[in-house]
């Protein structure tokens, strides 16, 4: 595989649709091989609008959440993976840190992108994360040679969390999602679930853009994501 793959890991089956389906599409759209992982369905703590209709049942939500996220991750270009742990609470213990370890192993992104580390409202968003840190320091080793089978250090960054000054996120990427943002509306739409978030994000969407028209000065950036880098980035030169 030649091309640049992006591994997004999110807690629940929608994260990746709200914070990162733009950079996703961009990234697909210019050759790119991108593969989403939802550690769980949130099916018990974010399928709000499902668990109105009577006679509801778990299992119904879990396909029905799976069934949006395929389609929405199809709308964006990328490949769907859950892992169905459950939610509130999300438990993310050594055997899912090693699943997901070895899956990094195989696909060796170049990229990955999963939650903050810190979040007052969300139990599951910081238990994401740890199992990302901890699976992605088992794939890369201590850069130096290991008795296990590794894969190259990715970039490593978060993506924006939904009150972000609360989370101790500060973004230092902005990517610039104006020529894509029609998916990442259709992808939202294909969150029924969760309507209640979409007109939220399109909004993120538009002050993300004003902030990275600000940084740049250029008047066609319209709509943006926020991201945060947790390690350094290697130039050449300045």
């Amino acid at each position: 595989m030649s091309e640049r793959r992006m591994l997004v890991v999110g807690a629940h089956s929608a994260d990746f649709v709200w914070r990162a389906a733009g950079a996703i599409a961009r990234h697909t759209s210019r050759g790119g091989e991108a593969l989403v992982v939802a550690l769980s369905y949130g099916e018990r703590g974010e399928s709000g609008e499902l668990w109105k209709q009577p006679g509801q049942t778990e299992e119904n939500v879990k396909r029905i959440r799976h069934e949006e996220a395929s389609k929405a991750a199809s709308v964006v270009g990328a490949r769907f993976e859950p892992f169905d742990l459950g939610d509130y609470p999300l438990r993310a213990g050594p055997e899912a840190v090693e699943r997901l370890a070895e899956l990094m192993r195989d696909f060796a992104p170049h990229v990955v992108l999963t939650h903050p580390e810190h979040d007052p409202f969300n139990p599951d968003h910081p238990a994401a994360h740890a199992a990302v840190a901890q699976a992605r320091l088992l794939t890369s080793g201590a850069g130096v040679a290991s008795g296990f089978r590794t894969a190259p250090p990715s970039e490593f960054l978060v993506f924006e969390p939904h009150q972000p000054e609360l989370c101790r996120f500060t973004p230092t990427v902005y990517v610039d999602i104006t020529p894509v943002f029609d998916r990442k509306v259709e992808a939202m739409a294909a969150m029924a679930a969760q309507q209640y978030l979409q007109e939220y994000y399109r909004q993120r969407a538009d002050q993300r853009g004003n902030h990275a028209r600000k940084v740049t000065g250029d008047s066609g950036i319209r709509q943006a994501e926020a991201f945060q880098r947790l390690l350094p980035n290697v130039v050449e030169a300045l």
